[in-house]
């Protein structure tokens, strides 16, 4: 027998998805578009209902993956209608994948670009995006190497060109460095002219999308900010968060003043306190590092302490200002409940960590709901 009741969940709020991504399409204007970012489960939201739900409300035609494996679940929902880009580097055995699932890699030098050509038909070229390495130094080409890898993918019948992209680094940390940034990928764009008539151009992220002006004909690379964070937080309020993150009350005790709780024996209780465990720990993916950092979570709306060191499969919160909890309650471990919220950025700094690593850190027992 299997328990259809969940220990620890998120919600996903698909009305909120759809907003986020109007204001991406906003910013991308007229004459631009939208690629959704849905690698890693879409951040933890689930790829498949996220990209079908981008396809079919929101009119998203363009995807981007991180390997091959994601890009065949996606390519599964979306069908050949949209396109998938492979945003990271493919290991050689999954080149004919790439191929087969009519991906469209990211190429950084011509050995690639060549390799590709050869798995690839002449009368059904393979599009490929060259990627320029403006300050990331992760991948892509370095600009004075650029035109002799655009001839070459240029003599190869195969191959189709795409666009030119590029990564900020520091989008939501250095405006000066990225304003530059930009400025040299505008140059490097005019000074290599582009005849394809899908040619596009993409260099902005989420904060780039947010915070920087957008060029002409931009594919406008959105990722966080389609789940509701904005790595700017002065941009937030155009957002709206799409996850909330629930666990339950497993057991609500009385303990004594100078009690110890849990590992390591790290808190010791002042006074005589009502102690809540929480059914999830850190296999669910809410961390180790949120001990003794002001954590709280929300239990009948009020905000409540974590307490002690956060163990594999449970938690301990004082429950002594919400005397009415109970075994079986919902807890909000992320998000809103009542007048209270935790948002995303909160949960990480408590963490020392970024909104991004929560999401994708929330483990496979955490089930997924949408509504």
């Amino acid at each position: 027998m299997t328990s259809n009741v969940p220990r620890s969940w998120a919600e996903i709020d698909l009305s909120a998805l759809r907003h986020n991504a109007q204001v991406a399409r906003d910013c991308a204007g007229p004459g631009g578009r939208v690629l959704a970012v849905v690698k890693a489960d879409a951040y933890g939201h689930g790829a498949e209902t996220i990209a079908w739900e981008l396809l079919r409300a929101c009119g998203v035609r363009d995807f981007g993956v991180a390997n091959v494996n994601e890009a065949r679940e996606v390519r599964n929902v979306v069908g050949h209608e949209a396109g998938i880009e492979l945003l990271s580097p493919a290991l050689r055995p999954e080149y004919a994948i790439a191929v087969q699932l009519r991906l469209t890699p990211w190429i950084s030098h011509l050995a690639e670009a060549k390799a590709y050509a050869a798995l690839a038909s002449p009368t059904d070229p393979l599009q490929v995006v060259v990627e320029v390495d403006t300050g990331m130094g992760r991948s892509g080409v370095l600009p004075g190497d650029l035109p002799a890898l655009l001839a070459g993918i240029r003599q190869e019948r195969s191959l189709r060109l795409a666009g030119l992209a590029t990564h900020l680094p520091s989008s939501d940390e250095e405006p000066d460095f990225t304003r530059g940034q930009l400025e040299q990928f505008a140059h490097i764009a005019e000074s290599n002219p582009a005849p394809e008539a899908e040619f596009r151009l993409q260099s902005r992220n989420s904060a780039g999308i947010l915070g920087y002006p957008r060029g002409e004909r931009e594919l406008l690379r959105a990722g966080l900010m389609l789940y509701g964070v904005s790595p700017l937080p002065e941009q937030q309020a155009r957002l709206r968060p799409v996850m909330t993150w629930k666990t339950r009350l497993s057991l609500v005790r009385d303990l004594p003043a100078g009690w110890s709780i849990s590992y390591g024996r790290t808190h010791r209780l002042t006074r005589d306190s009502r102690i809540g465990t929480l059914a999830a720990g850190y296999a669910d993916g809410y961390h180790r590092s949120l001990a003794h950092h002001g954590t709280e979570v929300l239990v009948r709306g009020q905000r409540c302490p974590l307490l002690g060191r956060v163990t594999m499969d449970q938690a301990m919160v004082d429950l002594s200002d919400v005397p009415e909890a109970q075994a079986g309650d919902e807890v909000v471990l992320l998000g809103r409940q009542g007048g209270q919220e935790i948002p995303a950025t909160e949960l990480a700094a408590k963490a020392g960590t970024i909104a991004w690593e929560i999401f994708t850190g929330l483990s496979r027992r955490v089930g997924r709901t949408y509504v």
